[in-house]
């Protein structure tokens, strides 16, 4: 079941977060976001897929296939309050699953938005794109990229887009926004500037509402 990750005081919106691949959503990056995501008034909710649970408790097992998270999700979606706007979240894996539900028919009417956090456009050093599903979005996509980011970075997608696709790119940063030192800018600047974009990307999907 969904919970609350972080209080949010008079939130316009309210976001659930799916997980990467190998940490949970009570994980440093995803509870830093939530943080600056609240500060945004975006009231974030959170759960772990079943295999994380269990890897939880001890028994560390991989991901299933992506039909089967997209199923969790769909069911996680389905507890949640309807008092505000929806977006569904994730980062890494979790934005390739929120975004292969928002191409499905499985998609719920409630989910007004996506966004994906350090999208995995494809394995590390792997030309195999995850992007094929992208035709098919049925609700705009806010994508925030670290411009380094090993599963997509600037120079392998500057020529690429995507009708409802709206990426956007964090200076410096990798897969999990942290910069370079050398850069002077921190991966709490990098994760505070997603949380802004994140906040007019949902700005303008109310208002279209």
């Amino acid at each position: 079941m969904p919970e609350q990750l972080v209080l949010c005081e008079k939130p316009v919106a309210r976001l659930l977060l799916c997980h990467g691949a190998g940490a949970s959503v009570r994980s440093d990056f995803c509870l830093q976001l939530a943080a600056e995501l609240a500060t945004q008034g975006i009231e974030v909710w959170g759960f772990n897929f079943a295999y994380m649970q269990r890897t939880l408790a001890g028994s560390r097992q991989l991901p299933p296939k992506m039909p089967l998270l997209v199923a969790e999700l769909v069911e996680q979606i389905r507890q949640m309050a309807t008092d505000l706007p929806l977006f569904i979240a994730g980062k890494s894996m979790g934005g390739r699953v929120a975004t292969l539900l928002a191409a499905s028919e499985l998609l719920l009417a409630q989910v007004k938005g996506v966004i994906a956090f350090g999208y995995p456009f494809h394995p590390p050093k792997k030309d195999s794109w995850r992007t094929e599903h992208f035709a098919d979005l049925k609700r705009p996509v806010l994508v925030l990229q670290g411009e380094r980011d090993p599963f997509g970075n600037r120079d392998e997608l500057f020529d690429k887009s995507w009708p409802f696709i709206d990426l956007n790119w964090l200076e410096n940063g990798d897969h999990d926004f942290v910069p370079l030192k050398k850069s002077g800018l921190t991966q709490q600047q990098l994760i505070k500037q997603a949380a802004l974009i994140s906040r007019s990307f949902i700005d303008a999907r109310i208002l279209e509402n």
